[in-house]
C-alpha cells in the first residue's frame, strides 16, 4: 500500500502508478463501508475545494460536493461563464490564486486540443493538488469509479476477463473521447483483456493508442481493436458501449455529426447483449442517449450497474481528495 498521495495531481490516468490506484481503491471500499455504517469520515475537516467547470455537469458536481461534506470539508462551484475566467483570467492566474484561497482544485474542461493543457498550466502554477473532472483526453476518476464497480462485481482477480469498449450511435452531440481512452489505459494494468469496437472514422488519439498498447504489454493483457460491435461483444464478461466524437478524424462538428448519423445501428440491445456471456455486466458513465445509445431494456436490466457505477464516482472521488487533500 503507498501511503503517501499528499499534495499530488491526478490529471491523467497514469500519473498514480498501478500500486498507488489501489491504495485509492483500498480507501475508497473503506469509505463506502464507513457511509453503509454511517462512521462520520472528517479527514479534510475545514478543507475547501474549488470545483471549476467550464461543461455542465450532473453526477460530478453532485458527487464531488458530496464527497467533499463526507469528509468534513466544503466544495465551492465556480462556473467559468459566470466569472471573470470568461473575459481575461489566465490559467497561470487562476492556479495562482485559487492555489491560495483553496486547499485542492478540481477542474472540468473538454474542449477539443485546449482541456488538458489548460489543467496542466493551472497545476503548474498551483501550489495545491489539482484534479482533473474530465477533460478532452482524460476521465480519471470515472475510470477508477468503473474499476471499483468491475472489482465490486468479478472479483480482484480480473485476469483474463474480456471487457468490451465499443463506440455507440449517440445524435445529440460529438462527445468527448476521455472515456474510452481513460479505459483503455487503465484496464489492461489490472489484467483486463480490452477490446476497442468503433467504426473506422472514431480512432482514438495515435499516442493514446500507443500508451494502452504499453500497458497491456506490461502486465500481460490482451488489447484488440475491431470495427465489428457484434464480434467485440460475443463471449465479454463486461460490456462498456458509449458514444464519442469523430475529432481524430475531423475536429469540423458538422462533418463529425454526418459521420455519426451512418452508424445509428450501433446501439447496445437485447440482441447484443445476448452475444455476451450469461452473467455479463452492462456498464455506461451516464447520461446516456436511451433508445439511442442503448435500449431501455438494457440499461434498466439486471445486467445494468450503471447505478452502482455511478455512486462510486462519491467514493473514489472522496478517496483521491483524502488521500491528497490531506
Amino acid at each position: 500500500m503507498q501511503t503517501y498521495l499528499r499534495g499530488r495531481n491526478l490529471i491523467g490516468d497514469l500519473d498514480f502508478t498501478r500500486e498507488e490506484v489501489e491504495t485509492v481503491l483500498d480507501v475508497a471500499f473503506d469509505l463506502k463501508r464507513k457511509r453503509a455504517l454511517n462512521e462520520l469520515t472528517p479527514y479534510l475537516r475545514d478543507k475547501v475545494l474549488a470545483m471549476l467547470f467550464f461543461f455542465s455537469s450532473t453526477r460530478t458536481r453532485g458527487s464531488f460536493e458530496a464527497g467533499m461534506a463526507h469528509l468534513g470539508g466544503h466544495a465551492a462551484f465556480i462556473e467559468s461563464k459566470s466569472t471573470q475566467i470568461s473575459h481575461g483570467d489566465t490559467d497561470k492566474e487562476i492556479g495562482e490564486i485559487f492555489g491560495r484561497y483553496f486547499d485542492g482544485l478540481a477542474i472540468r474542461q473538454v474542449d477539443w486540443g485546449g482541456g488538458n493543457k489548460y489543467i496542466n498550466s493551472v497545476a503548474e502554477a498551483s501550489r495545491v493538488p489539482v484534479l482533473n473532472m474530465q477533460c478532452d483526453i482524460y476521465h480519471p476518476f470515472q475510470i477508477l469509479a468503473d474499476l471499483m464497480t468491475i472489482i465490486e462485481k468479478k472479483g480482484r482477480d480480473l485476469k483474463r476477463k474480456k471487457m468490451v469498449v465499443s463506440w455507440a450511435y449517440a445524435s445529440s452531440y460529438q462527445k468527448p473521447m476521455s472515456v474510452p481512452q481513460s479505459l483503455i489505459l487503465q484496464m489492461p494494468r489490472f489484467g483486463l483483456d480490452v477490446v476497442l469496437a468503433h467504426p473506422p472514422e472514431f480512432k482514438l488519439m495515435p499516442e493514446i493508442m500507443a500508451m494502452a498498447k504499453d500497458e497491456a504489454q506490461k502486465y500481460g493483457a490482451g488489447f484488440d481493436v475491431t470495427d465489428d460491435m457484434e464480434a467485440a461483444f460475443k463471449d465479454a464478461d463486461i460490456v462498456y458501449a458509449k458514444s464519442w466524437g469523430a475529432m481524430v478524424h475531423t475536429p469540423d462538428p458538422e462533418e463529425g455529426a454526418k459521420i455519426i448519423k451512418k452508424y445509428a445501428h450501433w446501439i447496445t440491445d437485447e440482441r447484443k447483449m445476448a452475444l455476451a456471456k450469461p452473467d455479463a455486466i452492462y456498464m455506461h458513465p451516464l447520461p446516456a442517449d436511451r433508445n439511442v445509445e442503448v435500449t431501455d431494456a438494457v440499461i434498466d436490466g439486471p445486467q445494468s450497474v450503471v447505478f452502482d457505477e455511478a455512486e462510486n464516482r462519491m467514493h473514489v472521488q472522496e478517496a483521491v481528495m483524502a488521500l491528497t487533500m490531506c
